[in-house]
């Protein structure tokens, strides 16, 4: 079974507000970016890992980044990005290696994953063709209208809050992403499956596994990693 990682890191992140691309701020003293990264190039059942970055960022994963890593920086592959993420992920997809049996993706600016979670995924692989990551709910969600009015609050016993590493057979995203070209906002490879009419396994992850977006998301990762170290 060969497993090519796609980690699509080619977003704006204009939400951080701050002039350094959040994927080289700091955590414990070392960018975000370094944390995803050295959790894929160091798992043993994956085979590849396909790093897909803006233009202009390349320079800056090698200078920051690369260097920092292990003797298996040599699994890294970097492409460039695409206008979109759904984009920059299918030219991550077209970029692994003809041998690729499965692709797992997971974002860039979620650097606490746990070799758990991604051997979990990846087990999961053995009997489906498509598994995402998920937590259950906690918050009571209500649904408005464009007055800012409640419409209905849901039952939250069977809503998941979606992350990533999300993996699939190699044929069956490929030919999703293929299908849909057009929608450039969609955000989850999952949804594109679902869209196909095909199950998607869901496997529990961690609340843990945050997405580095606003200011705050860095405090509260710095504080797990330390909490991790302790």
């Amino acid at each position: 079974m060969y497993i090519s990682a796609i980690i699509p890191a080619a977003g704006s992140g204009n939400r951080m507000q701050t002039r350094e691309n959040k994927l080289y701020i700091k955590l414990a003293g070392k960018p975000v970016l370094y944390y995803t990264l050295e959790k894929f190039i160091n798992n043993s059942f994956i085979n590849r890992v396909i790093l897909v970055l803006q233009a202009g960022q390349v320079k800056n994963f090698e200078k920051n980044v690369l260097k920092l890593l292990s003797d298996k920086k040599s699994k890294i592959k970097t492409v460039i990005g695409g206008v979109s993420r759904k984009d920059s992920v299918f030219n991550g997809i077209k970029a692994a290696p003809d041998e690729t049996d499965y692709i797992i993706i997971h974002d860039g600016v979620r650097p606490l994953i746990t070799k758990d979670i991604i051997n979990k995924v990846i087990g999961a692989l053995e009997t489906e063709e498509a598994v995402t990551t998920g937590v259950k709910v906690k918050d009571t969600i209500k649904i408005k209208d464009h007055n800012n009015y409640v419409v209905k609050t849901v039952n939250r016993d069977n809503l998941i809050s979606i992350q990533t590493p999300q993996a699939f057979s190699y044929d069956l995203i490929k030919k999703a992403h293929q299908t849909n070209i057009f929608d450039k906002n969609i955000t989850d490879d999952a949804y594109l499956i679902e869209l196909m009419n095909k199950k998607v396994k869901i496997i529990i992850g961690s609340y843990d596994n945050i997405k580095i977006t606003t200011p705050i998301d860095i405090v509260l990762a710095e504080n797990i990693l330390i909490s991790r170290s302790k």
